[in-house]
């Protein structure tokens, strides 16, 4: 089985926050890079944040740094995506990706999870 499930996604206030979670099986966890990218309402689909599984390291998008920290747990093959401070304007399906490159186009990624809504109300 190939898969990444999401979680965590609800409806929260304006500068509150979140935890998202992927959950990889199969050979989503042979993948070097897990990514979040999220879709909002009328918005083309965007990179959030990504990292490697071996070494952690970690690329944001200018409009989420300092507030979204990407995180994993290797021995859970769970990837995390911790968003504080959310705006409006994070409004968005949020997606789990696996891929070969640290790279921020989604077209790099083989394997994408369902989606998990977040919303933020102002």
């Amino acid at each position: 089985q190939d898969q990444l499930v999401e979680s965590g996604g609800g409806l929260v206030q304006a500068g509150g926050s979140l935890r998202l979670s992927c959950a990889a099986s199969g050979r989503t966890i042979s993948s070097n890079v897990m990514g979040w990218f999220r879709r909002g309402p009328g918005k083309k689909r965007e990179f959030v944040a990504s990292l490697t599984w071996i070494g952690g390291s970690t690329d944001y998008a200018d409009s989420v740094k300092g507030r979204f920290t990407i995180s994993r747990d290797n021995a859970k093959n769970t990837v995390y995506l911790q968003m504080n401070s959310l705006k409006p304007e994070d409004t968005a399906v949020y997606y789990c990706a696996a891929g070969p490159l640290r790279k921020s186009d989604s077209s790099w990624y083989n394997y994408w999870g369902q989606g998990t809504q977040v919303t933020v109300s102002s």
